[in-house]
Order: C-alpha cells, then structure tokens, then sequence
C-alpha cells in the first residue's frame, strides 16, 4: 500500500493515506512535478502508461509523483524521475502550485504540487509501467499541441506548463 502525505494550504503535513482513496476523495496532498530541458531547450515529454490508474495514455510533463511520508519533495522528484525515466540529473524547486482537477474515473487530483526544474541531454530508459513513450519538443510545439489537442495531455500538465514557462523567463 503507497500511503501520501496529506497537507493543508500552508503545505503542513495533517496525515496520511493511501494513495488511491485519496484521489477518490480528493484529498489535499503533496505532490511532486518535474520538467527536465534538453541543450536545444526542449522539455522531456512522457507519455503515460496506458495501464496506468488515471491519464494513462496522454502526454505529460517528465515525471511526477508523491513523496513517501518522511521524505522530502528533492529526494521524491530524483527518485520518481529514475524510477520513471531511468535517468538522473540535478534538479532544483522553482515553485510551489495547488489545484484541484477532475481527472477521469471518479478520481480527483488535489495536489499542492512542488515543481522541479533540471537539464539533461540523456536518452531515458523507461519503465515500462510508468510511461511508454517519450520526446523532447519545443515548447512553442507543446502549446500549440495542447490548444489543437488539449486531450492529448494530463489536466495538470496543461495547467502547469505556463506557470513553468513564466519561470524560466
């Protein structure tokens, strides 16, 4: 059983639970969000599993996740970005976004998201049960992407990717 931290608005922790009933009820929790940039900027694209419980098959940021409790938010985001991509590399928060999003299936993403931010050239070796494909696009080719085909991306990719754009200048 994967528990998650669940936080109030100040990102205090209040408990924890398991995983899946969280995004049943919609519960607050933390979460982790991370985006890694190529030489050409170009950001790193995963396409979700299909098999995964929610959004399998559309295409997201990275990767992304939830700290165990009693870990913090860089120790997750460099844990899922090898547990999804099999790679690594330095990564830093560049912010903080909270949302609430219906995300298919009964199941709602609450998250008070912690945003990473890194810069690789590396080929990722997936995990199979993660993601099932990637790409590194221009970011002007992402956008126009997500205003044709908004499906084709997680609800919580196509909110966060502008906030990311506006960090990076």
């Amino acid at each position: 059983m994967i528990e998650v931290i669940l936080v109030d608005e100040s990102d205090m922790p209040v408990g924890r639970m398991e995983k899946l009933a969280v995004h049943q009820q919609g519960l607050l929790h933390r979460a982790i969000s991370v985006y890694v940039f190529n030489d050409h900027q170009e950001l790193l694209l995963q396409r979700r599993a299909v098999g995964k419980y929610h959004a399998g098959g559309q295409w997201s940021n990275t990767c992304c996740g939830h700290p165990f409790p009693g870990e913090d938010t860089q120790e997750a985001a460099m844990r899922r970005l090898y547990q999804e991509m099999g790679m690594a590399c330095a990564l830093h928060e560049s912010f903080e976004l909270s949302y609430r999003l219906d995300v298919g299936g009964g199941l709602i993403e609450h998250e008070l998201a912690h945003v990473f931010i890194g810069h690789s050239n590396v080929v990722p070796q997936l995990n199979s049960e993660e993601a099932d494909a990637f790409a590194y696009h221009p970011l002007e080719e992402i956008i126009e992407q997500m205003a044709l085909e908004p499906e084709r991306f997680t609800p919580w990719f196509r909110l966060c990717l502008p906030k990311v754009i506006e960090r990076l200048g």
